[in-house]
């Protein structure tokens, strides 16, 4: 039995081929992998693969959020310049509230490596008490973004660093992160005191 609290988070891959079988989903296995790696709650987790529909996107998050009672959603592809690209949208009609500083966030880590970040679109939002982010669609990209580059120089913090004080601030479980892989941010006065391993 773990001592951490544990989380419920809602995954959701937007491809319209991936969704209709013509490839493999890559988006749904890195976000869990790399979770499993930065998390030390315990998770439930509530997947979802779906094509690039604005309406089907939005039904699937006011249910991850809203029925499945998801702390934290993160969402991977459809959020480029492409006329199907419409995870931003589908995002934002769901939104209470929008936390930009993610989506610049990841555009600063992902410029980067190539100009062409700054055709992203992702955005953040709170809606109820669940944190909704969409990540890129890339597995090499959503790992760099959550983890950022700590090897830079300057090192540039990725965005799961701010995840769980956030998370916290509208009222969701604490998470705990293992340091190794992304070393959570909280101010002095939100800390609980560390475990021992």
């Amino acid at each position: 039995m773990s001592d951490y609290e544990s989380v419920r988070i809602g995954l959701v891959s937007v491809s319209d081929r991936a969704a209709t079988g013509v490839y493999e989903d890559k988006g749904l296995p890195a976000l869990q992998q790399w979770l499993l790696r930065a998390l030390r709650n315990p998770v439930q987790w509530a997947t979802r693969l779906i094509p690039d529909e604005q309406a089907g996107i939005s039904d699937a998050l006011r249910e991850l959020v809203d029925g499945e009672r998801c702390d934290l959603v993160l969402t991977t592809g459809g959020t480029g310049p492409a006329v199907r690209d419409v995870t931003p949208e589908a995002t934002l009609a769901v939104a209470d509230r929008v936390m930009p500083g993610f989506g610049e966030q990841m555009r600063q880590i992902s410029l980067r490596f190539v100009p062409t970040a700054i055709l992203s679109r992702q955005v953040a939002v709170i809606r109820g008490r669940a944190l909704i982010v969409n990540l890129p669609g890339q597995p090499k990209s959503i790992a760099e973004t959550l983890e950022g580059l700590p090897n830079a120089q300057p090192p540039v913090p990725g965005i799961f660093a701010a995840v769980p004080y956030c998370v916290d601030l509208i009222g969701g479980p604490y998470l705990e992160t293992d340091p190794a892989v992304c070393a959570a941010f909280r101010p002095k006065s939100a800390r609980r005191p560390a475990r021992g391993d």
